[in-house]
């Protein structure tokens, strides 16, 4: 599936696979994109390779062989009861340009198309702004996961 997000920065096409559908090439730069900005930039080890990309959908922004925007969308049973959207992060050089908007954007419209109602996220607390402006609300206490704080949030789609 492609979708084009139009902002006065950019023209992205957000690329949204199956594992299956992934090339070797599409997988490296994901993964390369999330230990860069997850494991290094944050300072925080953690295995990303959890196995649940196996069982996601992918929703990418290529340039080239860079990554600069990914997120996965996880069926229910595989984080949650409901469907979810995890893994959100863009480039460093490209922060702040509406790539993360873009993806969310497209990996909202991806689920509207399926007619899925309740998407469950659990955010870093600090992008709870930035998730309500999707329609998201906080739900429960912040915790702690891999040291850092999160917030569950959640949304229906119409």
């Amino acid at each position: 599936m492609l979708a084009w997000c139009n902002f006065a920065e950019m023209r992205a096409e957000v690329i949204i696979k199956s594992w299956d559908e992934l090339s070797k090439q599409e997988l490296y730069a994901m993964l390369q994109l999330r230990e860069r900005v997850f494991i290094v930039e944050q300072n925080c080890p953690y295995l990303d390779a959890d196995g649940k990309d196996l069982q996601s959908y992918h929703a990418m922004i290529l340039n080239g062989a860079d990554c600069y925007a990914c997120a996965r969308i996880l069926p229910p049973g595989v984080s949650y009861d409901a469907w979810s959207i995890g893994r959100v992060v863009s480039h460093l050089k490209v922060r702040r340009m509406g790539y993360g908007r873009a993806i969310m954007l497209a990996s909202i419209e991806w689920l509207r198309d399926r007619n899925v109602g309740l998407v469950r996220i659990s955010a870093q607390s600090y992008l709870i702004a930035f998730y309500k402006s999707f329609g998201f609300e906080p739900e429960g206490e912040e915790y702690l996961e891999d040291d850092i704080p999160h917030t569950q949030m959640t949304c229906t789609l119409k």
